[in-house]
């Protein structure tokens, strides 16, 4: 599938957090929560909402690009938690960026933590068939809100606010494809992290207390690392097959910013030199969906993308879903 990034911006709150400031406001022993979960800092929403972070990076994609706005006739929003339940989000961002009425096709994706790489193929494959020229592809997170602090502050200490946008085209000959992408779940882990209310599983008017009691974010971290250790060495060999690439062809791996320690421990059970893996946890914490462009707009600013470089994307998300894609730069 032949695909091109010719743009990629990313966004911040204004706010930084550390997590020594987090342990004093929580009365908790200096260098507590740092040490539980790697993260020395986070972006955290103040003034800003999910829309700001989304349509600033979505900017600096444009830029980067060199295009105009008004060029883009399609967006997809690949957000892990949206900015309300409906509409979806990406309408939203497509108002607020300036498009007129019936310009672009808008719409959102979710599979939690991948839902930039699913709205990534989604648009490759609406490029591919010609429904399209120019797609804008977002994740934008506001993952400081419903958050365990009482009950697992060494969970809710990992999370952080941002947002980050590519514009993709179609692919010449030698100018960027699609190697190969892959999803596979394990449902059988599908309690180990989530939010339960929001939807339509609880009832806020006839199930009062249970709408309350599961508002705020859980996660059961050794069911979700039994879960990664058994399956995920085999989910990347077989991506890898796909795409008929050798682990030793992969220039860089941009993965989703778990945590440090998830990155550390996916690069021993991997086996890709660390050097190899973009990481950026410890500095802007788990950003959910946006983690993966994040990281990938980092790697792009640094210079760390090369035409014709192998990009190997993995993450893992609730539900669990692993997934992946190997993306010829």
């Amino acid at each position: 599938m032949r695909v091109r990034i010719i743009g990629t911006g990313r966004a911040v709150p204004a706010s930084c957090v550390t997590s020594r400031a987090l342990e004093q406001k929580l009365g908790l022993a200096e260098g507590k929560l740092e040490a539980a979960t790697g993260v020395v800092e986070r972006y955290v929403c103040e003034a800003e909402s999910q829309i700001d972070l989304a349509c600033a990076a979505a900017r600096l994609a444009l830029a980067d690009a060199g295009i105009e706005v008004g060029a883009v006739d399609l967006i997809i929003g690949g957000c892990g938690v949206p900015y309300q339940p409906l509409p979806s989000t990406a309408p939203l961002v497509m108002q607020r960026l300036g498009l007129a009425d019936g310009s672009a096709a808008a719409f959102d994706v979710n599979s939690t933590c991948l839902g930039f790489l699913t709205a990534f193929e989604t648009a490759a494959r609406l490029i591919g068939a010609g429904q399209c020229e120019t797609a804008l592809v977002f994740s934008s997170e506001v993952a400081s809100r419903a958050l365990p602090w009482e009950e697992q502050p060494e969970v809710a200490a990992l999370f952080g606010d941002g947002a980050a946008a590519a514009i993709l085209q179609r692919g010449e000959p030698g100018e960027g494809r699609m190697a190969a992408n892959l999803m596979r779940t394990y449902p059988s882990a599908w309690e180990a992290c989530g939010i339960g209310s929001g939807g339509t599983r609880f009832d806020f008017h006839r199930q009062p207390e249970e709408f309350a009691r599961h508002s705020l974010f859980h996660m059961d971290g050794k069911e979700l690392f039994r879960v990664t250790s058994r399956h995920f060495n085999g989910f990347v060999a077989e991506l890898l097959e796909r795409a008929g690439w050798r682990h030793e062809d992969v220039d860089l791996v941009v993965p989703h910013q778990a945590s440090p320690f998830a990155l550390a421990h996916m690069a021993r059970q991997t086996g890709f030199a660390p050097e190899k893996i973009v990481d950026i946890s410890a500095r802007y914490g788990n950003q959910i969906a946006a983690s993966i462009p994040f990281a990938l707009d980092v790697a792009r600013r640094q210079g760390r993308v090369e035409a014709g470089a192998k990009l190997l994307f993995l993450g893992t998300s609730a539900g669990v879903s692993f997934g992946g894609m190997a993306l010829e730069a």
